[in-house]
């Protein structure tokens, strides 16, 4: 009895002296598996997207279709001549957008997200003032998208393995930036931005 608890030992210090082994012909068989699939070769037709690619993308098309139609229903609210001309922007550049992720995911086999319909046109005339959304309202929407949009950008750019993903929202970003900017101008100009209190440093004298 003791002989047979002695050889159960001996095999089971055996497999653990040979783990590392195992687990070393584990991670080679992995990365020739990688290699041959084309991941980091500079091959991006055979690199497939990982999960995080997958979902960062899918997330981003369905954002960017309730964008265009949330934006559209701002163009119908607004009384702004400057402001109309910078969502029309906003919406071209959503528009480009999700023709860009929706060629991603088709090449890829994933099914597309539910995009609402498109917002047809309306008078301004024609909502009710109290039913009216204003524009210092309209363009703090826009403001807060923009910079979630930036940082989810950025946060893709970071996470992406394929280089034409990461290098996609690199010019996402770099248009986030440029309507961003306009819109900062556009605030200062209307007298819609509300700065945080100034620290003014007083010198004692």
């Amino acid at each position: 009895m003791m002989e047979k608890k002695s050889d159960e030992f001996c095999q089971s210090c055996i497999t653990f002296h040979e783990m590392p082994i195992l687990l070393t012909k584990q991670f080679e068989q992995h990365r020739k598996d990688v290699y041959h699939l084309g991941i980091l070769t500079g091959n991006q037709k055979d690199e497939p997207l990982h999960y995080g690619e997958v979902f960062t993308v899918w997330t981003n098309l369905a954002g960017a279709n309730g964008m265009i139609a949330g934006y559209q229903t701002f163009y119908n609210h607004a009384g702004d001549e400057d402001l109309k001309k910078l969502l029309e922007e906003f919406i071209q550049t959503a528009r480009e957008e999700v023709l860009k992720l929706e060629q991603i995911l088709k090449a890829n086999g994933i099914a597309l997200p539910p995009a609402p319909p498109e917002r047809p046109e309306a008078s301004f005339e024609h909502i009710p003032p109290g039913a009216r959304i204003n524009d210092p309202e309209i363009s703090a929407a826009l403001t807060i998208d923009t910079s979630a949009s930036l940082v989810s950008c950025s946060q893709a750019m970071g996470t992406s393995t394929r280089e034409d993903i990461a290098m996609m929202y690199g010019q996402f970003h770099l248009a986030k930036a440029q309507l961003g900017y306009k819109l900062l101008r556009l605030n200062k100009k209307k007298g819609w931005l509300i700065p945080p209190p100034l620290h003014i440093h007083h010198s004692h004298k």
